[in-house]
C-alpha cells in the first residue's frame, strides 16, 4: 500500500483511533520517552500536523492512550477473574495476579492509567464511561472482605496499595529480573498479607 493510500485509509476511517494504537505500540516498545506526537503520526502513517486536529498537545494523547489503557485493563482483569478459583479469596488473588501480569504485559500503558487521577478518579466520574470498570470490579471482590460498618473504600485501598506498590516494585527490578511469577515466590509471600482480610460472617 502506498503512503498516500495509507493517509487516505486513516482519513476514511477513525485517525484518532490509529494515533491512539501507534501511542500505544510506542509505549510498548520504548516506555514514555518514547511517546511524542510525531513519533505517532509517522507510526500512523499521516503527516506530523494530523494529531493537532484530534488532540490539544501531547497530554490529550496521552489522556486518549489512558481511557483506551483502562478499557484494556479492565477487560484483562475481568478475565483474570474468571479463569481463577471462583471462591471468595480466589477471585481476591485472581485480581492481583491479573493486575501484575498486565504491569509486565504492558508497562508503558501501566504508567500512562497512573499518570492522572487513577482509577478512583474515574469512579466519581458523571460521564458514566465504562474506564470506571477496572476500579468496580477491585470493588465486587473487595466487598466480601469489608466488615459491617467499615467504609468499602478502606479495604479497597488496603488491596490496591498492595498489589500496585508489589507491581511497581516488581517492574522496578526489586525480587530479581521482572518476570511472571512462580508458585511460592515473592508474588504470592506478599499477597499473602490478604490472608489477614476477616471475612465477616454470613448473615
Amino acid at each position: 500500500m502506498t503512503e498516500n493510500a495509507d493517509k487516505k485509509k486513516h482519513h476514511h476511517g477513525n485517525l484518532r483511533a490509529a494515533l491512539v494504537s501507534a501511542g500505544i505500540e510506542l509505549l510498548e516498545e520504548g516506555g514514555l520517552e518514547a511517546l511524542t506526537l510525531r513519533k505517532c503520526a509517522a507510526r500512523a502513517g499521516v503527516s506530523h500536523a494530523a494529531p493537532a486536529h484530534h488532540f490539544e498537545g501531547l497530554q490529550g494523547l496521552k489522556h486518549a492512550i489512558a481511557e483506551e489503557g483502562f478499557r484494556l485493563f479492565s477487560a484483562h482483569l475481568q478475565r483474570a477473574i474468571e479463569a481463577g478459583p471462583q471462591s471468595d479469596r480466589g477471585r481476591l488473588n485472581s485480581i492481583c495476579r491479573g493486575y501484575l501480569l498486565f504491569g509486565l504485559q504492558h508497562r508503558g500503558v501501566l504508567n500512562v492509567i497512573f499518570g492522572g487521577k487513577g482509577l478512583a478518579g474515574l469512579v466519581a466520574s458523571p460521564s458514566g464511561k465504562k474506564e470506571a470498570h477496572a476500579y468496580l470490579l477491585l470493588r465486587q471482590v473487595c466487598a466480601p472482605f469489608v466488615p459491617e460498618g467499615v467504609d468499602p473504600q478502606v479495604v479497597e485501598a488496603q488491596v490496591w496499595s498492595l498489589i500496585h506498590g508489589f507491581t511497581l516494585l516488581h517492574l522496578a527490578g526489586e525480587f530479581g529480573p521482572p518476570a511472571v511469577p512462580e508458585d511460592g515466590g515473592a508474588f504470592d509471600q506478599v499477597m499473602g498479607l490478604l490472608d489477614a482480610l476477616p471475612m465477616p460472617p454470613k448473615a
